[in-house]
C-alpha cells in the first residue's frame, strides 16, 4: 500500500477507476478555503482529483456489487464509498464524498476548477462533450500533482441553445431557467402521469441536445428516479 502512495500516478489512478467504470473527471489544486484535512504523512494535499461516471457505463459494475442487491439503503453511495475509500488509501490522500454532510463539500464550484462545465436550467452541471449525463462520484484529495488540463469556459451552451428544449419538455413546468420547483416535480413523479418520467429519466434532461448518445440507460435511470421520489 505504501508502495503505490508514493509511486502512484494519474495514470495508476485512471486504470485503477476503469476497473470499477468510473472515471478522472480532472483535478485542482487545493486552497486554503477548501478546508482539506492533512494526509496521513502529514502534509496538505497537492490536488484534488474528481471521480464520476460518464453515461452508464459504469452501471453493470455497480449492479454486479454486493451493495446493488443486499436490500439497504443507499447502495450507489456505499459502493462509491467503498471504492472511494479503499483507492485514497492505496494512494495516500483522503476519500470526500458529496453525500457527506452538513456542512457539504462544494463538488459543484469543485467540478467547475476541473472540467470546463457550467451550470444549467436543469440545476445540473453540463458538460460540452457529455452533457447532462454525468455525475460526481467522489473526490480524491491526493500528494499528487494536478494533472495538467485546460478548463477554460467553453461559450454559455444553454444560452446558445435554439429553443432551451429543457425547458419546455417538463410536464408541470417544474424548471423555469431560474428554479426548480421541487413540489411540482414530486406530486408529478407520485402520480400516474409520472410513470414515464419514471422508467425513462426526467422528460427536460432528455430533452437536452448535447450528447443524448450518453443517455442513462433506461435501468440505470429508473434507478435514480426511485431514490428521487423516495426521497420527495
Amino acid at each position: 500500500m505504501s508502495h503505490l502512495a508514493n509511486k502512484g500516478t494519474h495514470d495508476d489512478l485512471r486504470v485503477a477507476l476503469s476497473a470499477h467504470g468510473l472515471a478522472l473527471r480532472g483535478s485542482f489544486a487545493p486552497v486554503s478555503e477548501d478546508a482539506l484535512s492533512t494526509l496521513s504523512n502529514g502534509q496538505a494535499a497537492a490536488s484534488v482529483c474528481m471521480v464520476g461516471v460518464i453515461g452508464s457505463g459504469f452501471w453493470p459494475h455497480f449492479k454486479a456489487s454486493a451493495f446493488f442487491s443486499d436490500g439497504q439503503s443507499d447502495p450507489l453511495d456505499r459502493w462509491s464509498r467503498a471504492i472511494g475509500e479503499e483507492l485514497a488509501a492505496r494512494f495516500g490522500g483522503i476519500a470526500l464524498f458529496p453525500f457527506d454532510g452538513p456542512p457539504y463539500h462544494p463538488f459543484q464550484r469543485w467540478a467547475d476548477r476541473s472540467e470546463p462545465t457550467q451550470a444549467s436550467p436543469m440545476m445540473l452541471r453540463i458538460h460540452p462533450q457529455h452533457g447532462l449525463w454525468h455525475a460526481y462520484r467522489f473526490a480524491l484529495a491526493l500528494p499528487l500533482a494536478p494533472a495538467s488540463q485546460t478548463t477554460a469556459q467553453p461559450a454559455d451552451l444553454c444560452l446558445s441553445c435554439s429553443g432551451q428544449p429543457c425547458l419546455q419538455a417538463c410536464p408541470v413546468g417544474a424548471y423555469t431557467g431560474a428554479a426548480f420547483l421541487l413540489d411540482a416535480c414530486a406530486s408529478h413523479l407520485h402520480s400516474s402521469q409520472g410513470a414515464h418520467c419514471m422508467q425513462s429519466a426526467c422528460l427536460a434532461r432528455r430533452a437536452c441536445p448535447v450528447a443524448p448518445e450518453l443517455r442513462y440507460t433506461e435501468e440505470h435511470a429508473a434507478f435514480h428516479m426511485r431514490a428521487f421520489a423516495q426521497r420527495h
